[in-house]
């Protein structure tokens, strides 16, 4: 046994952050963050907590990873090893220096295709590593909900499993060995055999396997036997691996004692991993319950089939996922039970090499279960409905009411035989605390995500969290099974370790902390020297500090009673990081383009929040860092749609932006410019000709580049003569009782592109319409882009008043529109500003508002004629649609109407933002990320687009992006269908 002493609970102490700052600066290549907000994007993860850190490393390289590791050892400084940041017990937070790995750390160092093993960094994400191995027919398969996100260092941290345990394992199970340096510096590979080979490895081997042998009964006895188990340090796997040895060390592998350990034992550099065949046939039932007793009772006769997964959803995840406009499209493929409503789905899937044992297994599920079940084969179909599985835990943040789903219970596992009965009695203690729970489990191995709907607010509260905490574990331990299945102890469950291993065990995990970091340096506070219950609602979000963080009340300029008031619409984000990603969907583009932190979905809200909540400064609205950073994003309303807590940082951007505006008295110039876009593209069409040769004269351009901090290279609108000059009369052939439509001119059809809105007219008329057109402006959407929501207010009021006759008049059929962003000023935006005009008048507005390819599309088969189109000469169309399109009414707004005119030619392209987002792609500081945010798809796309392709972009600021960044070619779906139109 270990005679070194285990490591003190002692607060670390206070450090000059400034010489800290200096000196990192001066030992690493990499990154360093020291800025009072730059930490505070780090003081949180996906759980409750919230704990600032000393400073950030961002290194460039493994080398300095071990070079910040060394430093912090020298001078005595805590460290925080961190991918993702997608934990949920609170283990990435901490009063420490931390290192993320995530952004250039995410090298794949070789794939061993025969040999079914890879060599990785640690901070690739295992979305990204099975992209790269998909060539190869191969995938590392733990599947935790936050594939995307989550890194493979953090999976190992804390030996993440996911849906498909049952099949595959945890990331124990699939990990073959690591590449670790110690808090001194030395780098070590840990792996099977290793201390055979290694002196060094072999010592610290003999002090593990001394301090296992010595407690080898306890462990026998005490260790939970369920598949998955993470609650302490995995000495249950080295006594396994000690017994299987031949009375050496042969079979230790020290790689699975890092697994759960939460980076408290060494910082992972690199690992080498088991890769398995992706599977040929997958199939999966969906089963619908009325009640939720009724799927657990359903459960044990379904693992009988060989399942890959058996998960979890109960009706208030299915219940949020109705108001998710991401997510309500999967319910149309959910089942309904036989008898009364919804209340719990169980997933079922299959993974087979055979398609024949897949469909024999979907048809037992529905021999089981009748017309409650729902079974598919397709891969669309079977993706729309795992990514409502993936988001149940995001999705409750979505609850409306200050008691929120609270993730410190949302762990357990136990036998699946006693999950139905532990469900049952979980509920009971919930329930005697005057409240109630979210269900959502991997219900295939017993593990049970349980969030109470409590408010850390409220005293009460607090005292019942502790009470179910303690309630949950001992009921966990009582039918053999345990407090943390797959997320970890951290600050969550940490302080029920030593009631459920007891002293002898906690004091071996210290033993084992000690000999691999005796200073208590790496992530000090988790696991071992446990604190006590009532810190489980310490250090949160809410209460960071004795005096917390209270939002206040604020009059503010946006309605926010869809998310039950302000002060909760700027709390919605949960940390969980799914706008951290690659690729899919258009969120968030900062963040694809940029890998950082601050440009993330989740880094806006954490800043609002921090902002607001007066955390960076006094003034709460004044802090030139919070502007800095909020510049950053693009208002592209994904995150509205893609979030699963509808977080919507386009609305309090502008809200935050209107609030510093108006303790300022006024707002900036460039603001002021930016946001009054239709005042200036009136004043530029008078003359067009002279405009254009003003905006490219060198001298004229250079001085307004330098007044409005324009970048040179972006090229500037250019104006015609407008569109209700050119509009002419009717179509003489139309009859006089033909129907009306009227076409909104907004400010860029109508001073920038003209050619759209006659294109428009002329297509409408050859459908058989009257079209009326409706002088229009931006809709507001540039002065809410840039904060100026009084001005958005008084000029909406004024034009609701002008349309108020359209709007009423039944003979008008629809108000229709050729942009999107300004379509999506009026249908979402000016119904949620407090605008002094009826919300009935608004909605019905909007409820008659449509773009114009999106109405002929859907009355199709009603129109009062329809032209005949020549299709020849198009083989393909590429279409990228506006993301406040994508993010409100689906690409397929556009895709619709070119689909019908060129059927199986219409390719929707998976884009983020095009980059441009109305003046955002402008400026000089923001022009390198729009190009690199357009060089995520939108410009590649349009440059490869050759002979018989076309490029189709519904947005005016798509289509400049492509102009200036691919050389042009994107048309207006409208244009390109008018032009094929037989008159």
């Amino acid at each position: 046994m270990s005679t070194t002493e285990p490591p003190s609970a002692e607060p670390a102490p206070e450090h000059d952050l400034e010489a800290v700052a200096r000196g990192l600066a001066s030992a690493v290549t990499g990154e360093v963050r020291f800025g009072r907000l730059e930490r505070m994007l780090y003081a949180t993860d996906a759980s409750i907590y919230q704990e600032e850190p000393l400073g950030v490393v961002i290194p460039d390289s493994i080398d300095d990873v071990v070079r910040t590791v060394v430093y912090c050892r020298e001078h005595g400084l805590p460290i925080l090893p961190r991918g993702g940041g997608t934990s949920l017990a609170g283990q990435c937070t901490s009063r420490a220096v931390v290192i993320d790995v995530s952004a250039h750390c995410r090298g794949v160092l070789d794939v061993d295709a025969g040999g079914r093993r890879c060599r990785v960094e640690p901070g690739i994400t295992i979305a990204d590593l099975n992209t790269e191995l998909a060539p190869d027919g191969l995938h590392f398969a733990p599947d935790p909900s936050t594939t995307r996100q989550a890194n493979v260092g953090g999976c190992i941290g804390n030996n993440a499993a996911g849906s498909r345990s049952i099949k595959y394992g945890r990331t124990a199970e699939n990990l073959l060995g690591v590449d670790v340096c110690l808090v001194d510096g030395r780098r070590l590979r840990f792996d099977e055999g290793a201390a055979l080979r290694d002196p060094e490895v072999a010592a610290i081997t003999a002090q593990v396997a001394g301090i296992v042998r010595t407690s080898e009964a306890l462990i026998r006895e005490r260790f939970p036997k369920t598949l998955r188990r993470n609650a302490g340090y995995a000495l249950d796997m080295i006594l396994h691996q000690l017994d299987a040895g031949d009375g050496d060390f042969s079979k230790v592998n020290l790689a699975h004692l890092m697994c759960g350990s939460e980076g408290t034992l060494a910082v992972t550099t690199g690992a080498e991993l088991l890769l398995h065949p992706v599977p040929k046939a997958v199939g999966l039932a969906v089963v619908a319950f009325d009640s939720l007793d009724g799927a657990m009772d359903a459960l044990m006769p379904l693992l009988d089939l060989k399942p890959s997964a058996v998960e979890l959803l109960d009706d208030l995840v299915v219940g949020l996922a109705r108001q998710n406009l991401e997510h309500r499209k999967s319910l149309e493929l959910l089942p309904r039970p036989e008898r009364g409503e919804t209340d719990a789905v169980l997933y079922v899937e299959f993974q087979e090499q055979d398609a024949g044992v897949v469909r024999a297994r979907l048809e037992e599920v529905c021999a089981l279960h009748g017309s409650a079940v729902a079974t598919s084969t397709d891969a669309g179909e079977m993706g729309r409905l795992w990514r409502l599985r993936i988001a149940g835990e995001p999705l409750l943040h979505g609850v409306p009411g200050e008691r929120k789903p609270l993730g410190f219970v949302e762990d357990n596992v136990v036998p699946p035989e006693r999950l139905a009965e532990f469900v049952r009695r979980f509920r009971e203690v919930v329930e005697r605390e005057g409240t109630r729970a979210a269900f959502y489990a991997h219900a295939s191995v017993g593990v049970l995500h349980v969030r109470p709907l409590l408010t850390l607010r409220d005293a009460g509260d607090r005292a019942a969290m502790e009470r179910i905490a303690a309630g949950a574990a001992s009921l966990a331990k009582e039918l053999g099974g345990v407090m943390s299945g797959e997320h970890g102890d951290g600050k969550a469950r940490g302080p029920l370790l030593d009631d459920f291993y007891g002293p002898e065990l906690m004091r071996a995990f210290a033993e084992v902390k000690a000999i691999f970091d005796p200073q208590n340096l790496l992530n000090p506070g988790n696991i071992v020297a446990p604190r006590a219950i009532e810190t489980i609602h310490e250090g949160t979000r809410v209460h960071p500090t004795a005096a917390g963080a209270e939002i206040g009340a604020h009059e503010t300029y946006f309605d926010y009673a869809d998310q039950t008031d302000f002060a909760h619409a700027v709390e919605m984000c949960n940390g969980a990081g799914v706008c951290r990603k690659k690729t899919g969907g258009a969120m968030c583009p900062s963040y694809m383009a940029s890998r950082d932190e601050a440009m993330s979905t989740r880094g806006y809200g954490n800043t609002l929040r921090l902002a607001i909540s007066g955390q960076l400064s006094p003034g709460r609205y004044d802090d030139p860092e919070v502007h800095a950073a909020l510049s950053m994003c693009l208002s592209c309303k994904s995150c509205k749609a893609e979030c699963p807590s509808n977080v919507d940082v386009s609305r309090l951007k502008a809200e935050y932006e209107a609030q510093s505006w108006k303790a300022r008295g006024r707002a900036p110039l460039q603001k002021r410019v930016f946001g009054r876009v239709h005042a200036l593209n009136k004043l530029a069409s008078i003359a067009p000709g002279v405009t254009n040769f003003f905006n490219s004269f060198g001298p004229s351009r250079a001085v307004l580049n330098s007044v409005l901090g324009l970048h040179p290279e972006r090229s500037l609108p250019r104006f015609e003569t407008p569109l209700h000059k050119r509009w002419g009369g009717d179509d003489p052939a139309l009859p006089s009782d033909a129907p009306v439509v009227a076409l909104y001119g907004d400010t860029f059809t109508t001073h920038n592109e003209p050619g759209i809105g006659l294109a428009s007219k002329r297509l409408l008329e050859a459908f058989g319409y009257r079209v009326r057109l409706v002088h229009g402006t931006d809709a507001g959407r540039a002065l809410i882009s840039t904060g100026m929501l009084p001005e958005v207010i008084a000029q909406t009021e004024t034009e609701l008043d002008g349309l108020k006759s359209v709007v009423v008049d039944d003979a008008v059929e629809a108000v229709l529109f050729c942009e999107p962003s300004v379509l999506s000023a009026v249908t979402d935006d000016w119904l949620q500003l407090k605008i002094d005009r009826p919300i009935e008048l608004r909605r019905r507005l909007a409820a008659k508002s449509a773009l114009v390819e999106t109405f002929l599309d859907r009355r199709w088969d009603t129109h009062p004629r329809r032209p005949e189109f020549r299709t020849e000469g198009i083989g393909e169309i590429l279409l990228h649609a506006h993301c406040h399109q994508k993010a409100l009414w689906g690409a397929e707004t556009s895709a619709g109407l070119l689909g019908r005119v060129w059927p199986g030619c219409v390719r929707t392209l998976d884009t983020t933002c095009c980059g441009m987002a109305g003046s955002y792609g402008y400026t000089r500081e923001r022009f390198g990320l729009s190009q690199k945010i357009g060089e995520l798809g939108v410009l590649p796309a349009a440059r490869g687009a050759g002979e018989g392709t076309v490029f189709v972009a519904p947005g005016t600021s798509c289509r400049h992006q492509v102009l200036d960044g691919a050389g042009g070619g994107a048309v207006h779906p409208v244009v390109l269908v008018w032009e094929a139109a037989i008159s």
